[in-house]
């Protein structure tokens, strides 16, 4: 079986955690390392984002 695909891209990935400043901790350990908290919000974020590009359409 292959790796279970991501629902969010590398890219939004680092967005978000650039955005929500724990960016510097997935460079230096990767993004096993980062916090529950950090991945809710990051979580939060990404549904805001999602319902705000909704919004607009």
């Amino acid at each position: 079986m292959g790796r279970r695909r991501s629902v969010m891209s590398e890219e939004l990935k680092t967005e978000l955690a650039k955005d929500l400043g724990f960016y510097e901790t997935v460079e230096k350990e990767g993004w096993s390392s980062i916090r529950a908290k950090d991945a809710g919000n990051m979580v939060k974020r990404a549904i805001q984002l999602a319902e705000q590009a909704a919004s607009k359409k």
